[in-house]
C-alpha cells in the first residue's frame, strides 16, 4: 500500500491532471458499483405499497400478487398519482396480454373519473416477480456512464477548482492559508458555487445518457436537485473543513473523490426515491420554478 501511495505521489507530481482525471474515472466508477449494491438492496423495500396507498392500487396490487407479477416503477407511480389527486374512483380489469414486441404483461384498467371527465382506459406494464435472493448482476454500461462522468468532469474540472480557489483566497483575498477566515471562506465558495454545478451536470448528464428527453431531464431535476442540495449541505461543509484545513491542495481532489464513493451511493437513492413524501416537504419549504 505505501508503494502505491508512493507511486500515485510520483504520478501527481509528474503529471498532475492526468493523474487526477484518472483516478476520478476509476473512483467514480467503484462508487457507481456500490451505488447498485444500495440499490438492488432496497429496492424491493421501495416497490412495496404503502399503507396510506389507496384501494385502487392495493386491489391492483393483490391480482398481481396472485399473478405473480408486478408492476414496473413507471406503472406503480403513474396509477399512486392518479389516485392520490382523485382521479381515479374505480378500477376495472377488462384484457390481459403479452406481446410479441413487449415482453412485459400488460393489463389494460379501464378506470371511471369524476363526473366532469369521460371514462378512459390506462394500460400498465407488469414482469415477472423477481426473486428476492437473486444475485446483484452489475450494470457495466452505467458504470462506466458513471466513470466518465468522474474522467470529463470531476477530474479535470475538480483540479483546476481547487488550485484556482486556494490561489484567489490567498492572493487576492489575502487571509493567512490554514485560518478561520480562510476554511470558511473557501468551504462557503465551494458549497453554494462548485456543490450546485457538480449536481446540476450530473443529473443531467446522467438524464442524457440514459436516453431521457430534455422535459424529462428537467423534471428529474426539478425533484431531485433541491433534496439533494439540502442533504448534502449538511454533510459536505464537514467534510471540506478537514480538507481544507488538513489536506494539501493537491490531494484534495483526490480526498473528496474518496467520499463520492459514500456520495455516489446517496444521489443513487435519491434518485430512486422518486417523488417521496419527504421530497415534497423540501420542495415547498423552498419551490423551483
Amino acid at each position: 500500500m505505501l508503494k502505491l501511495w508512493k507511486w500515485y505521489q510520483n504520478c501527481l507530481a509528474v503529471h498532475p491532471v492526468k493523474t487526477q482525471v484518472i483516478s476520478s474515472g476509476l473512483i467514480w466508477g467503484a462508487g457507481d458499483i456500490a451505488a447498485q449494491a444500495v440499490t438492488h438492496c432496497t429496492a424491493k423495500a421501495h416497490a412495496t405499497i404503502d399503507e396510506e396507498d389507496g384501494l385502487v392500487v392495493k386491489i391492483v396490487r393483490r391480482i398481481c400478487d396472485c399473478l405473480s407479477l408486478v408492476l414496473t416503477m413507471e406503472s406503480l407511480e403513474c396509477l399512486v398519482n392518479a389516485e392520490r389527486k382523485g382521479f381515479v374512483e374505480e378500477v376495472a380489469f377488462h384484457s390481459f396480454w403479452k406481446t410479441p414486441l413487449n415482453p412485459h404483461f400488460v393489463i389494460s384498467v379501464r378506470s371511471i373519473f369524476h363526473p366532469s371527465i369521460q371514462n378512459h382506459t390506462f394500460s400498465f406494464a407488469l414482469q415477472p416477480q423477481e426473486d428476492d435472493n437473486k444475485e446483484l448482476k452489475i450494470n457495466w454500461k452505467r458504470v462506466s456512464t458513471t466513470s466518465l462522468f468522474g474522467l470529463g468532469f470531476v477530474g479535470p474540472v475538480g483540479h483546476y477548482w481547487y488550485e484556482g480557489l486556494d490561489r484567489y483566497i490567498r492572493l487576492k483575498l489575502m487571509l493567512k492559508p490554514n485560518s478561520f477566515r480562510f476554511v470558511a471562506t473557501k468551504v462557503a465558495v465551494d458549497g453554494f458555487i462548485f456543490g450546485p454545478l457538480d449536481l446540476l451536470v450530473f443529473f443531467t448528464y446522467m438524464g442524457f445518457s440514459s436516453g431521457k428527453s430534455v422535459p424529462q431531464i428537467k423534471e428529474d431535476v426539478k425533484r431531485d436537485f433541491l433534496p439533494a442540495f439540502v442533504l448534502e449541505g449538511g454533510i459536505w461543509p464537514i467534510v471540506q473543513v478537514a480538507n481544507f484545513r488538513f489536506i494539501p491542495v493537491r490531494y484534495q481532489l483526490l480526498y473528496v473523490n474518496f467520499f463520492c464513493l459514500l456520495d455516489s451511493c446517496f444521489l443513487s437513492w435519491v434518485e430512486q426515491q422518486q417523488d417521496a413524501p419527504w421530497k415534497q416537504w423540501l420542495k415547498s419549504l423552498l419551490p423551483l420554478k
